[in-house]
């Protein structure tokens, strides 16, 4: 029997301000009293719309409209529940003893092709064997990287305990998971997957044990195809490591961003190597040029109002390892190596990602600007090699140098720079102690700083030495 659903939304919303809507109770009220099961299937259906958290006593109360408090994400591993669930999708797809023999060589043979393809730039396509490959060696890294940018939101009170999720190209469910786990219990989210290829058969495997409140669609369609109106307005719009296998990915930005509720976020998610990190730099500065309606709300902020950087862009956060899952060690463990082949190969715990965040609303994470009176501006460093300045400027790496005797180096902006500019730490001193300790996307403050040009890397080089002051001013 069916419900009439404009009935039950009425008396949803009577009864939700009066006391817990029940489904054994409600159906007394619809026509015909349909089943109390038919009315529960139909509510929690509607329950988004209406605002109706589930209790685990299967009554609906109005949901918590608090924003979300930061859970304090720092995963040193990627979860048990979401291992096992992978390895049982490989045991299923290979049998017991998946990573060993001809499978595991095939499994092998595609990380490495998928591997080589994001490299070049290639377009990839996916079948079930990609599909498992991809989630076998991507999934922790995405996982853990998406919680360390929604922080960014959650720490400013930007991320909201209801909210609508658009997740485009949403592969095997790394970042899905991350959303799901970064979230409370009590959030009430309607979560829209946009995945067309084979991955699609893999997330709906390992979205299928989200909490009873975390609602779950998945759309097996392209990113050109859908329509994003069709949602309703978006609360969380997410590409997540898929923007390089867009055709056109600035015109799929642009245009998912009309769905974006006007205190909506959208986030952008890149592997942090040259190819993909820099054109999702490139799709950022695209879709949010400096007269438009969007804003860069973190971590490339644009701190002289006008401006925007046209450097090359490669800028990427790392955080912790994680410990080795266990599908990835198997795989690893089995393959046929040379005598010189080090181990590791198919092993991925490294979270090093490049993000950005846009909002339709204006909202900067940090709202402080450059002054013309006070300030060096980037764009201008070609005039003052061998000068010393004061400036205002984005930390946007950690420490780039791989040798423990060379002088520590970061990226940096303003905003305005039109080549890449590095800090380079010749001598540290209490002076300059914020210069390390700063997070990535921090806003500091430089003084009697000396600009080189590196001719060897076609950057500036910012020479900070014992003298140089380096102040924290929002972190």
């Amino acid at each position: 029997m069916s419900v009439d659903r404009d009935a039950l939304r009425d008396t949803a919303k009577y009864l939700r301000n009066v006391r817990p809507v029940d489904p054994d109770e409600v159906y007394e009220y619809l026509p015909g009293r349909p089943h109390q099961a038919v009315v529960r299937t139909a509510l929690r259906e509607e329950a988004f719309d209406l605002g109706l958290y589930e209790r685990e006593d299967g009554a609906f109360v109005p949901a918590n409209e608090e924003p979300v408090d930061p859970p304090g994400w720092d995963p040193d591993s990627f979860p048990g529940e979401h291992e096992a669930a992978v390895e049982d999708l490989l045991f299923e797809a290979y049998g017991l003893d998946w990573h060993e023999g001809e499978t595991g060589d095939a499994l092998r043979e595609t990380v490495d092709r998928l591997k080589e393809d994001y490299f070049r730039g290639r377009r990839v396509e996916y079948d079930e064997d990609a599909a498992l490959a991809y989630a076998l060696y991507h999934q922790p890294d995405f996982y853990a990287a998406v919680g360390y940018v929604l922080d960014r939101l959650a720490d400013r009170g930007l991320l909201p305990r209801t909210l609508r999720v658009l997740d485009v190209g949403a592969g095997t469910g790394g970042p899905a998971l991350g959303l799901h786990d970064y979230l409370p219990e009590d959030a009430l989210v309607d979560y829209h997957a946009l995945e067309p290829s084979a991955n699609a058969d893999v997330l709906e495997e390992v979205l299928a044990d989200t909490r009873r409140n975390f609602h779950t669609a998945i759309h097996r369609e392209t990113a050109e195809d859908f329509d994003p109106g069709s949602l309703g307005e978006v609360d969380l719009l997410l590409f997540g490591n898929v923007l390089s296998e867009l055709d056109d990915p600035e015109a799929v930005v642009s245009r998912y961003l009309d769905a974006l509720a006007d205190g909506g976020s959208c986030l952008l998610l890149a592997p942090a190597d040259l190819e993909t990190s820099t054109g999702m730099r490139a799709v950022e500065r695209a879709v949010a040029p400096p007269d438009a309606d969007v804003s860069v709300y973190a971590p490339d902020l644009r701190l002289w109002p006008g401006d925007a950087p046209s450097d090359r862009g490669w800028s990427f956060e790392e955080r912790p390892d994680l410990s080795v899952p266990s599908f990835q060690r198997k795989l690893d463990e089995a393959a046929t190596r040379d005598y010189d082949d080090e181990p590791g190969t198919y092993v991925n715990t490294d979270v090093k990602f490049s993000w950005a965040v846009l909002r339709p609303d204006g909202e900067r994470r940090h709202p402080v600007v450059a002054s013309e009176d006070r300030h060096h501006r980037m764009a201008e460093s070609e005039d003052h090699v061998t000068d010393r300045v004061n400036l205002l400027c984005v930390k946007l790496s950690g420490d780039l140098t791989d040798d423990a005797d060379a002088n520590p180096l970061f990226k940096v902006g303003d905003g305005s720079e039109r080549l890449e500019h590095y800090l380079v730490l010749t001598g540290e001193s209490s002076l300059n102690r914020d210069l390390r300790a700063a997070p990535y996307g921090a806003v500091l403050s430089v003084e009697n700083v000396l600009i080189l040009w590196n001719d060897d890397e076609g950057a500036y080089n910012l020479v900070c030495g014992t003298e140089t002051v380096v102040d924290l001013v929002a972190a």
